[in-house]
């Protein structure tokens, strides 16, 4: 009796907590795995990646290149070194813009797929967790935060958290930094989204 009460994950103080995250965590290891099979093993992404790094670092040279020189008999070719290495940055800029747009547009193969996925794993668990407490704040909430992160709770305690705020949170945490360990995450100098902020230089 004793021993059965002792492997009672039920009755574990942190189950429901340690449920929402390990489910999260299973969560994000599928979504990534769908992401490989369906973008990731492709020639088609390696090479739009493989072409983002290389602009990128093309790019942060460009700009951190300085000419030494400051002699009189220089200055003038500094004018005409100055406007073409300008034209040069805009063109890599430019090319790095429209490999980031590419990525995203090719990431949406795989984005569909996901969003089921999560659909169905967030149903899941609002059907285990409707109105239960999951886990406790070390502080409280204000605002926004307050209302997302006591949503669909009874009682006056802020500190108490529901369970749509905790898998948001395990969500975005666990996927970001998993993306990272296994290599996956945006190359860097990839624009976010499908609508980069509009150049400043343009306008």
């Amino acid at each position: 009796m004793a021993t059965s009460q002792l492997f009672n994950f039920s009755s574990y103080k942190y189950s429901d907590s340690l449920t929402v995250v390990g489910i999260s965590f299973c969560t994000a290891i599928v979504c990534e795995a769908i992401s490989w099979l369906l973008i990731y093993r492709t020639n088609s992404y390696k090479s739009l990646r493989s072409s983002i790094d290389k602009a990128a670092k093309k790019l942060e040279t460009m700009k951190t290149e300085t000419p030494n020189s400051s002699s009189s008999s220089v200055a003038k070719v500094k004018i005409s070194n100055k406007k073409s290495k300008t034209k040069k940055i805009d063109r890599v800029e430019t090319s790095l813009k429209e490999s980031s747009r590419d990525l995203s547009l090719f990431k949406f193969k795989s984005g569909a797929v996901v969003a089921l996925v999560l659909f169905v794993v967030f149903g899941l668990l609002n059907s285990l967790f409707e109105g239960k407490v999951v886990a406790k704040l070390p502080f409280k909430p204000f605002g926004i935060v307050m209302k997302m992160s006591h949503r669909g709770l009874h009682g006056d305690d802020v500190t108490d958290c529901s369970m749509p705020f905790l898998y948001f949170l395990c969500s975005i945490s666990i996927r970001t930094n998993l993306q990272k360990f296994l290599g996956f995450a945006p190359p860097r100098g990839a624009s976010s989204g499908l609508f980069p902020m509009p150049d400043p230089k343009t306008n």
